[in-house]
């Protein structure tokens, strides 16, 4: 078992900052969710950097809480209402997803807006490389991970609801800028390479654009697997969702063939054919078969944009560690892997200056 699934994985008694009244949301949830009964208990899921997540557990079925967290936030983050449109939307298409059942947006009930969803009793796996699965089931899993985001990026977002969910163009550039800002205001150190690719990225955008649902953050660690299929039964932390580019979100899921275990969670360096894991080509070729596509132009532009997204999502993590509103304990630790990330991501860009 990795680092990440000792710290992460699991419940806990509620930490002191993100505790609430029990009573207070046992009334609004007996108001609120059709057949709901208590007593209430309530305790804390280790993981989640960023919206706090709680299990609720009564005499006849567990739920899931996904909350903001309290104290300063940066501007747009922690939309945990977005995340609930999208669910619900999601509900209605082959997209694996948590049924949801109410979303409450008064924050005198426990202190900040949360919504609630259905528990989905399966497995929750951290290291890609999947240790103590048997390599049919390491292949289970990644055909239905790829699969489950073929099926999300060609759901009709307006016919389920959400053509306001988002801008339908420039996504590339909205998002640059968007990370660009967030960065800067979580900043904590100077980094050659983040402020490279920030001068690099706006001016080097792909032509083209398409518009799909886009999860955001679409990892392993973000699916539950079904225990006896190992398949994808659920997708969860839509809180970056929105409308967006396909193949940045694609691309972004793909990077886990780029980094090493060690950096974030990666494959680089293992050998995948033993573990019976796709080699990226694979993955990518079973992805554009199920999307019909005949392949993806300028994947090392994507692969240096996600690098820059993701050291810039880590920053802000950093920089809510030393705002004291982090929701998790361990998170002062990604604070190493920011550079890093940003190295390799200029690394990409390089190759694309260079003509490699």
């Amino acid at each position: 078992m990795s680092d990440d699934s000792t710290q992460f994985s699991g419940t806990m008694e509620v930490r002191e900052r993100h505790k609430f009244d029990v009573a207070a949301l046992e009334s609004y949830l007996k108001k609120n969710i059709v057949g709901f009964t208590g007593p209430l208990k309530v305790s804390q899921f280790k993981g989640g950097q960023s919206n706090p997540s709680y299990m609720l557990e009564t005499p006849d079925r567990r739920y899931v809480l996904r909350r903001k967290p309290p104290g300063k936030l940066l501007p747009s983050a922690h939309a945990v209402d977005r995340e609930y449109r999208v669910l619900t939307a999601l509900a209605k298409t082959d997209v694996p997803v948590p049924k949801t059942y109410c979303l409450c947006e008064d924050e005198s009930v426990i202190g900040t807006m949360f919504y609630v969803m259905d528990f989905l009793n399966g497995d929750i796996e951290w290291d890609p490389s999947l240790p103590g699965y048997s390599k049919a089931n390491r292949v289970a899993v990644f055909d239905s991970m790829n699969a489950a985001m073929a099926a999300l990026h060609q759901v009709d977002y307006k016919a389920v609801g959400l053509e306001s969910f988002g801008k339908p163009t420039d996504y590339l550039a909205r998002q640059i800028s968007r990370w660009t800002k967030q960065y800067r205001a979580s900043e904590t150190e100077s980094i050659e390479a983040m402020d490279n690719l920030m001068a690099w990225l706006p001016d080097n955008i792909p032509p083209g654009d398409e518009t799909a649902i886009v999860h955001g953050d679409y990892r392993l660690d973000n699916t539950v697997l079904d225990k006896s299929s190992h398949r994808v039964m659920g997708i969860l932390d839509w809180e970056l969702a929105t409308l967006g580019h396909p193949i940045a979100d694609f691309s972004y899921h793909c990077m886990t063939w780029r980094l090493e275990p060690e950096l974030f969670r990666g494959l680089n360096g293992l050998d995948l054919r033993a573990l019976g894991i796709p080699t990226e080509e694979q993955y990518v070729q079973a992805y554009c078969e199920r999307t019909g596509r005949d392949g993806i132009e300028h994947w090392d532009f994507y692969a240096a944009y996600n690098m820059f997204r993701l050291a810039a999502i880590l920053q802000g993590i950093v920089g809510r560690v030393k705002d004291g509103t982090a929701s998790n304990k361990n998170a002062a630790d990604v604070a190493v892997r920011v550079k890093p990330l940003a190295l390799r991501g200029w690394e990409q860009a390089e190759k694309i200056i260079k003509g490699v």
